[in-house]
């Protein structure tokens, strides 16, 4: 006997309709988060300011992939270093185009929530990449682990969604079977119990 047999099959089945949409969600967030970023050649990046709302708010995860300085132009998004080789990075929009005295590109940027641009041009050197996709909020499942954690979490998700998804289609096929033994059984008993008696002879 399953630990949830005693369940009405109705019960049954809503409880394993709902432990396939957690584990779609649960898989659905690492594709989008680490997955799709590394096969695509994409970084992802983690909004920390209110500076882009209300559509990337803190903890936004952001995906941004390299381009071209020819490929941005005004009103992307677009992610880059504060000076050039420092790792410390934003994320904000380009609200115009210029070029420098040797003809470089350069641009500016400003918050979508700022009230005035950023202070300095940003120049090609600085550009980590421009916006690919975001989702709000993920961002803060991916915060508290490192690179190498995220990769090791991620193979055992993965493993650990496998395994729960066998024993559940598993348990599945088992209570169907048991239903279908039990149904041919309550058919049977009625022509068992609805044969006629035989005659018994009685001698005086």
């Amino acid at each position: 006997m399953t630990h949830n047999s005693w369940m009405p099959a109705p019960l049954r089945w809503a409880g394993l309709v709902l432990s396939w949409l957690v584990m779609l969600s649960v898989g659905a967030a690492l594709l989008v988060a680490l997955v799709i970023p590394r096969l695509a050649g994409a970084t992802p990046y983690v909004i920390e300011t209110g500076s882009m709302t209300p559509k990337m708010p803190p903890g936004t995860l952001v995906v941004v992939k390299p381009v071209s300085p020819d490929d941005i132009s005004t009103g992307d998004v677009v992610t880059y270093q504060i000076k050039s080789g420092d790792p410390t990075v934003v994320t904000h929009r380009v609200i115009q185009q210029g070029v420098d005295m040797t003809g470089e590109p350069r641009w500016r940027t400003q918050g979508d929530a700022n009230n005035a641009p950023d202070q300095n041009w940003v120049l090609p050197v600085q550009i980590k990449g421009k916006r690919w996709y975001y989702v709000p909020y993920l961002g803060y499942a991916t915060t508290f682990v490192t690179q190498q954690q995220r990769s090791v979490l991620m193979g055992i998700v993965v493993i650990g969604l496998l395994l729960y998804a066998a024993n559940m289609f598993r348990e599945s096929i088992r209570d169907r079977r048991r239903e279908r033994e039990a149904a041919a059984a309550a058919e049977a008993e009625p022509e068992q119990s609805g044969q006629p008696e035989q005659p018994v002879e009685v001698t005086a």
